[in-house]
């Protein structure tokens, strides 16, 4: 596994994203791990965030785009700082833009902020973490809405590697059914293999009893 995956994975742990438990995901399945972005809250946070995100969009898309779009609202920071970072690592400048929860009527008016995607724009989408894939339907039509512009892929902090609608995983139905290639900063394959009887930080956060739990949870949920 590359440095910057198991970096990345004790970061996680680190800013208490990635947690182990017994939780509900928004799809409502009972699950022994999240991820939960929402706990990156400063500024060092941000930062290193954004540079992960860029490392995983340059390896799978390389920089032939012009639009990173972070959905409302987890996405508005995710998008700031992947292209800042995209910025700095790179030396090219993308554009951000993200959606409104609601129509903005007056001042900056629409849907939209950050900025305006125009005809002949490529898009990645930038998400938190993709469990079933029903988030992508209701980004897709605001994308596609602005006009003449191509989709072209989705990036995902944790893939969680778990089926989405159907008997395939969610990122591989995304890639089916929307034409998106996908790609995720790590998997939970890899985050247990990093994790499992391995003492971090003076504890081991992956036992034998979780390590049973989320074997269970991919018994249910996983892809057969």
């Amino acid at each position: 596994m590359e440095q910057y995956k198991q970096e990345f994975i004790e970061f996680m742990v680190d800013c208490q994203v990635l947690k182990f438990g017994d939780f509900t995901t928004k799809s409502g399945r009972k699950t022994p791990f999240f991820v939960n972005t929402g706990f990156y809250r400063t500024g060092a946070q941000l930062r290193r965030l954004g540079g992960y995100y860029a490392k995983a969009i340059h390896d799978k898309f390389g920089l032939d785009f012009d639009v990173l779009f972070g959905p409302a609202y987890k996405g508005i920071p995710l998008t700031v700082a992947a292209t800042i970072a995209i910025s700095e690592q790179f030396g090219k400048d993308i554009k951000y833009c993200s959606n409104r929860k609601e129509v903005k009527d007056h001042g900056d008016k629409g849907i939209l902020l950050g900025s305006p995607i125009s005809d002949g724009d490529k898009v990645i989408i930038i998400e938190d973490v993709t469990t079933a894939g029903t988030s992508i339907q209701e980004t897709l039509p605001i994308i596609k809405a602005q006009g003449n512009v191509t989709p072209l892929g989705l990036v995902v902090s944790v893939d969680r590697m778990e089926r989405g609608q159907g008997t395939k995983s969610a990122l591989s139905e995304i890639e089916e059914n929307y034409g998106l290639k996908t790609t995720a900063i790590v998997t939970m394959a890899e985050v247990v293999e990093h994790l499992y009887q391995r003492e971090y930080k003076g504890k081991v956060i992956i036992d034998d009893a979780m390590k049973a739990a989320i074997d269970a949870y991919y018994e249910q949920y996983g892809v057969k």
